[in-house]
């Protein structure tokens, strides 16, 4: 039995998806409920920059539909600390203030590092033992997206494997990232949608892609996104996408 194939974007609010996703009759508060029925999951962008309130997350948990799920960027200072005991305040302080009330839907903490960080094992080692595996009751799973040739070793696939993390597979020209099977769920950002094809990516692409999630749902759980590229056309691309792995 295959695992879920989870699609989606980054976000729900964005002007041009008023004349390219949302219908006219959908109002701006109502626009997390319309994409969360035409799509199986978001990753929140915005809490790279700031935390939002418990009641806030449990409010978008009750928009959208019991299957849904979201996955969450991390506040980008929790990866920039230098020592052991700061890494672990800074990842204490992001999972402790509101994340766990999406409950269930919770589906990933994405934790993105900066391009110009290179992989030093020891940083890493301390990095993925400060990541908890639940809080408030709720399981957590981690994902580490990071941006450079460096990670592409067998050491950070081990260190990896033993923390029971996923790296963030992308195909983004500037800093290409492989699937590395390390948990038990897999995490791609797609991020290469053009504004001439109505579905973001050529028909051919999605049909590829579709073959590559599918396989990798033969072990894990699946998450997708459409991010960046031309953004005005992700939403159509996910849903393309959806149609082929449904």
């Amino acid at each position: 039995m295959p695992h879920p194939i989870r699609v989606g974007i980054g976000g729900w609010s964005y002007e041009p998806w008023r004349e390219t996703f949302y219908p006219d009759d959908v109002p701006k508060k109502g626009e997390l409920a319309y994409a969360s029925w035409q799509l199986t999951a978001i990753e929140i962008n915005s809490t790279f920059y700031r935390n939002q309130k418990p009641h806030v997350f449990a409010k978008w948990a009750d928009e959208t539909p019991e299957d849904f799920r979201f996955t969450v960027k991390a506040q980008r200072m929790t990866t920039t600390r230098k020592t052991a005991n700061e890494i672990r305040e800074a990842v204490d302080w992001f999972v402790s203030g509101g994340v766990t009330a999406l409950g269930e839907k919770l589906g990933a903490i994405n934790w993105q590092f900066a391009k110009g960080k290179q992989f030093e094992a020891d940083y890493f080692k301390a990095f993925l033992a400060a990541l908890p595996a639940e809080q408030d009751g709720v399981a957590l799973r981690h994902v580490l997206e990071v941006r450079n040739d460096s990670y592409k070793c067998e050491d950070f696939a081990d260190l990896l494997r033993k923390h029971g993390c996923a790296v963030v597979a992308s195909d983004s020209e500037e800093w290409p990232m492989p699937d590395m099977e390390t948990a038990g769920f897999a995490y791609v950002r797609l991020q290469c949608s053009q504004a001439g094809e109505a579905t973001g990516y050529p028909a051919a692409e999605l049909d590829a892609w579709a073959g590559t999630l599918k396989d990798w749902a033969k072990t894990r759980e699946v998450f997708a996104f459409f991010i960046s590229g031309a953004k005005e056309r992700n939403p159509a691309a996910a849903r393309a996408l959806i149609e082929r792995v449904s």
